[in-house]
């Protein structure tokens, strides 16, 4: 099974986030990504927010 995984670096922030997220599961990725989102990037929980996040995601073999 590949891990999943998203990157904060291949986004543009003010902040130049450099946080690296991966799990077994595309929900507990995405919950753990939203998370970080609105803890460090002040996002909203949201549909859009989760399905942008959800479109992210990258695999590693």
């Amino acid at each position: 099974m590949a891990r999943m995984f998203i990157d904060c670096r291949q986004y543009p922030s003010d902040m130049n986030c450099t946080v690296s997220i991966a799990a077994d599961s595309k929900k507990e990725l995405v919950d753990a990504a939203v998370q970080h989102a609105i803890a460090v990037h002040g996002h909203k929980d949201s549909p859009e927010l989760r399905d942008m996040i959800g479109k992210s995601i990258q695999t590693q073999e």
